[in-house]
């Protein structure tokens, strides 16, 4: 059964997918946190090949549209800013990506070319740092083991990794 995303601009008083902030420098953007196609959390990326297509540090991809609405090009420092923390990390930009949407590959390699944020001056937070945990009624079942509530994740659903987020490109240069 097709179930459409949640309405987080209702639900949470979110800015509407593609609204800009006042000063018209970040965009508001679904912020999705899959699993790495070609690794386990931050495993297997310290391989030649992972090496070669790895950007040196965590990344976000974004669309053309969106990136270009904001002034962010590919490679460009950006932050994720929403209530629930920041992310620093490099912009992918890519057709790939449908427009209001941007995605984090969940467990990337967090030990190196993580930078202080500009919003706090602290490092740069991870996939989850922008995540919030989401109940639903089935967590809430006992007495079997794939219907046990586990702090921040529940068997495949997901559900927690599904936000809302503003992205922007970075203004000051970068410090570790």
């Amino acid at each position: 059964v097709f179930r459409p995303p949640l309405d987080m601009t209702a639900l949470f008083g979110e800015r509407p997918l593609g609204d800009k902030d006042e000063a018209g420098t970040s965009i508001s953007v679904r912020y999705l946190t899959p699993h790495n196609k070609w690794a386990i959390h931050s495993m297997y990326q310290e391989n030649f090949y992972m090496m070669n297509l790895s950007r040196g540090g965590q990344n976000i991809w974004m669309s053309v549209e969106d990136a270009e609405a904001v002034g962010i090009t590919d490679n460009d420092w950006v932050e994720a800013v929403n209530r629930n923390g920041v992310v620093a990390a490099r912009a992918v930009v890519s057709h790939r990506m449908p427009k209001g949407t941007a995605f984090m590959h969940h467990g990337q390699e967090r030990t190196v070319n993580v930078p202080l944020t500009e919003r706090d001056g602290k490092r740069g937070g991870v996939t989850n740092s922008l995540t919030r945990i989401m109940l639903k009624p089935s967590h809430l079942i006992g007495g079997y083991g794939q219907l046990s509530y586990a702090f921040n994740y529940y068997g495949p659903t997901g559900n927690q990794r599904d936000e809302v987020t503003m992205i922007r490109k970075r203004t000051t240069p970068v410090e570790y």
